[in-house]
């Protein structure tokens, strides 16, 4: 295959890190090719902290000797961990906020100029999605809303005879932190600008299957910050990650606030704390596609968003409900974009390989999740080009493609005799999960009443699901949206604490 370097930058200076050149990593399939791939992550991550310096890995019982000026943040040691994120903390708030807003920054130029080398790395880890949008949620950090969004949005005053107050948004501290495997790095980058701009610091536990690449972009930040700003590791890892660990985390009493990003598993452990917590839970976006839609807009977007790194987005397209008299003009348009349809044959044969039914229940098959659409065409016994965005084809309710949070590049298209129909079986399949729905239309009485119903977090009208972070569309992005507790897409006033000074009789000067 040849050999080629992968670069990753530390603050302004770049580290060149010999390797053979990194391609679309195959399916699991022989222990070989699986022990040979994650060899070839793990020579690469470590070359990279090694190039960091000695304090990167450190030894003893934890993994970073800590102290303010030393480390990259990488512990084995919760305690010790929130030891270091302790006083960095104290650190970071002394610092003030320009130098917040210049760490924030700093964290988007480091990702965006490694957005190639470290896409590579987390796809080749993770084996999940797609080269080029692994590359693209990198470069979409810069648009993640840091201390311009607190300024803006953080402070408030009050002034009248009895003297003066003011609201402002405080930090909490240290924050217990849980990503997922399908953004390793992006959720983590994105987190961090947030949770910084706020004033906080970070424990992390990754997914173990995306912690090496995670544990390796958190230490060139840290290295990064320390260089320019003489501040130890704001970003506290756990390496290796384990469920012990996540446990201690989640009970620690010097961790005032956790924030999971995750599964139905990993909310549910959040949630059952004392304490407060934060949480990105599941979603299974509802698509309705009425009689009045733009076929060919809605073709598209539906390709555009379900497509998107492999459908791993929790905000991508799980199933489309088209009314029966545009059902064919939507079939076409979507074929005309690109899209590939299977039979129906062909459909059973993919659901068969995608789901096991486990005593009351469907259960993803992991070897699928995230996969390339020729591989789901090989389950399906058919065959596709490899440049295939999507595949697609018509199902009924009951079929596992539609109640269950697939994450892979089917999307199935069920056929209803009008939007009424389409808009109970839309909610039905939401799950009340609260997170994102799209509709396709031009009638507004049918875009509000939806909107009205499914009463989500994201609603997109006539776009691709991403049109909900800013991608075509307005606002800003963020990997962590909170449904099942509310805060909605995050962003650095998620992560602070509501406090008020309120001085009585002075300083009003009307």
């Amino acid at each position: 295959m040849g050999q080629g370097r992968c670069d990753v930058r530390r603050g302004d200076r770049k580290i060149n890190v010999k390797q053979k050149r990194l391609e679309r990593p195959k399916r699991p399939g022989s222990k070989e090719t699986d022990m040979n791939q994650a060899t070839l992550v793990s020579s690469v991550v470590e070359e990279v902290l090694r190039q960091l310096g000695p304090t990167a890995i450190g030894s003893g019982s934890g993994r970073n000797s800590g102290g303010s000026g030393g480390g990259n943040g990488l512990f084995d040691n919760v305690d010790q961990a929130v030891d270091v994120a302790t006083h960095t903390h104290r650190e970071l708030l002394s610092a003030g906020l320009d130098v917040r807003d210049g760490i924030c920054k700093l964290l988007k130029k480091i990702s965006g100029d490694n957005a190639q080398s470290w896409g590579r790395i987390e796809l080749e880890e993770t084996k999940l999605g797609r080269l080029d949008h692994k590359i693209a949620k990198l470069e979409l950090l810069a648009g993640v809303p840091g201390v311009e969004f607190l300024r803006a949005h953080g402070t408030r005053a009050h002034s009248g005879d009895e003297g003066v107050g003011f609201d402002e948004a405080a930090s909490w501290g240290v924050i217990g932190v849980i990503t997922p495997v399908t953004h390793s790095i992006p959720t983590m980058t994105a987190n961090a600008i947030n949770m910084i701009a706020a004033g906080n610091t970070m424990i992390v536990n990754a997914h173990p299957s995306g912690a090496n690449c995670l544990a390796m972009a958190a230490a060139t930040y840290n290295q990064a910050i320390r260089e320019k700003y003489g501040i130890g590791p704001l970003i506290c890892v756990i390496n290796p990650p384990t469920l012990e660990s996540a446990e201690q985390i989640f009970s620690h009493k010097r961790i005032p606030l956790l924030v999971a990003t995750g599964g139905p598993a990993v909310a549910r452990a959040a949630l059952k704390q004392t304490k407060r917590a934060i949480v990105a839970g599941p979603g299974n976006p509802p698509v309705v596609v009425d009689e009045t839609a733009d076929l060919d807009r809605a073709a598209a977007s539906i390709i555009a968003g379900a497509s998107f790194d492999n459908n791993l987005l929790c905000i991508g397209e799980k199933e489309v409900f088209v009314v029966a008299s545009v059902y064919d003009g939507l079939v076409a348009a979507m074929k005309r974009h690109g899209g590939v349809q299977l039979n129906g044959s062909q459909i059973d044969s993919l659901t068969k390989a995608a789901f096991k039914y486990d005593k009351d229940h469907y259960a993803v098959q992991k070897a699928l999740v995230g996969a390339d659409c020729h591989v789901l065409a090989d389950a399906a016994g058919t065959s596709c080009s490899r440049d295939t965005p999507l595949l697609f084809g018509e199902t009924d309710e009951t079929n596992p493609f539609v109640p269950e949070e697939q994450m892979m590049p089917f999307v199935p298209l069920v056929r209803v005799p009008n939007f009424d129909a389409a808009l109970d079986l839309a909610i039905k399949h939401e799950h009340g999960f609260g997170h994102t729905a799209i509709i396709h239309s031009n009638n507004l009485a049918n875009i509000t009443e939806m909107g009205r119903a499914v009463n989500t977090t994201i609603f997109v009208v006539n776009g691709a699901c991403t049109a909900g972070l800013g991608v075509g569309g307005e606002g800003y992005p963020s990997y962590s949206i909170a449904t099942p507790t509310g805060e909605g897409i995050t962003n650095p006033l998620t992560f602070t604490r509501f406090r008020r000074m309120g001085v009585s009789g002075s300083l009003r000067m009307i």
